[in-house]
């Protein structure tokens, strides 16, 4: 299934049917009266949450939803059918956004959430609402209230407790196909990674979801690479892990460049709890892996946890570490105090 976040839509609620103008026509009835029924309801554009998508795929290849007209008022007093609402079912996570980009008209994060966008028109009033005492013999009706249109962007972000950051090559869709059920493509080159990929991880009687985006590199919110399109995905997660390779000459650097971008993103990623992950110590001897993680300390981390996604190397206390800023379930136990120390040491950037 292909990936796709933004999608750029036109929607427009059902026109309210027009009444009616008739008059009694029945034998034996010398003075038939005013009969004409109203119109009925135009539909509504209503979008739902549901669970099961994690693509706006489908909005490209359909991207006009009209909701249907109100029935028009007949003769003997009937009104016009009100049309049914026009339910558009969206993935868990997607705001929709003015035509602007920039106004966030309704953001569906909860299965099941259900918004009315565009109400639809009223049905408009037959002849024989305008009957009175002085008008016995009314014309007048109404056509009903016009439908509403606009055009409008739905963004997705995806929903994920953790969020895993770094450079191109850190070793981040191994890692995620360790931990989860994903299995996401690895390759020895940048940006094998080219979409967010989810991954459901179960630890200690506890799960939680976690969300991988493609590699960052130095200039990405300004475009580099595949650029910082991607980073709204890990807006709403609870922590982030930041996988640094091992194998890199500089780890502090590639600690500053990814904690820069963060920066210059903004959407408050900068201040979001990080956990720092050494990656690929397979490749290095315990000695290397200390003075790494000595250096990143230094540097403001404030603990390292050496890790290996290849053998599983170091994973248990790293998930500790990510369970510690989820919300505590019933009957289960927060690992090590973990909680307590998240909310204790904060991150504090470089």
């Amino acid at each position: 299934m292909h990936f796709l976040d933004q999608a750029k839509i036109y929607i427009r609620s059902g026109a309210g049917g027009p009444g009616a103008v008739s008059f009694r026509r029945e034998k034996y009835i010398q003075y038939g009266g005013p009969d004409g029924g109203n119109g009925g309801d135009g539909g509504d554009i209503v979008f739902e949450a549901v669970g099961g998508l994690n693509t706006l795929i489908d909005f490209r290849y359909t991207q006009h939803f009209k909701a249907a007209r109100g029935g028009h008022g007949m003769g003997r007093d009937r009104t016009g059918a009100s049309a049914r609402d026009l339910v558009i079912k969206v993935p868990v996570g997607t705001q929709i956004l003015d035509e602007d980009r920039e106004t966030v008209l309704a953001d569906l994060t909860e299965e099941g959430q259900r918004i009315v966008l565009l109400e639809g028109g009223e049905g408009g009033r037959g002849n024989a609402s305008y009957k009175s005492s002085t008008n016995r013999a009314p014309r007048q009706h109404q056509p009903g209230t016009p439908a509403q249109e606009m055009w409008v962007w739905l963004r997705l972000k995806l929903l994920a407790d953790a969020g895993l950051v770094g450079l191109p090559n850190a070793g981040k869709s191994t890692f995620i196909n360790r931990i989860t059920n994903t299995s996401a493509k690895v390759g020895a080159y940048p940006f094998t990674t080219l979409h967010p990929q989810l991954g459901v991880v179960h630890h200690k009687g506890r799960e939680f979801v976690l969300a991988d985006i493609p590699g960052l590199i130095e200039g990405a919110a300004e475009g580099a690479g595949i650029g910082d399109r991607f980073l709204g995905h890990i807006e709403r997660c609870r922590v982030l892990i930041h996988l640094i390779d091992i194998s890199d000459t500089d780890p502090v650097e590639a600690l500053r460049i990814v904690e820069d971008e963060l920066a210059a993103y903004g959407s408050s990623l900068e201040g979001k709890p990080r956990l720092i992950a050494l990656n690929k110590i397979d490749l290095a001897d315990a000695e290397l892996a200390e003075a790494f993680s000595a250096e990143l300390r230094e540097a403001g981390a404030d603990r390292v946890f050496p890790i290996s996604g290849a053998t599983g190397e170091g994973l248990d206390a790293l998930l500790d570490a990510v369970i510690g800023y989820l919300p505590a379930s019933t009957g289960t136990e927060q690992p090590g105090g973990a909680q307590e120390e998240a909310e204790a040491k904060p991150w504090s950037p470089i």
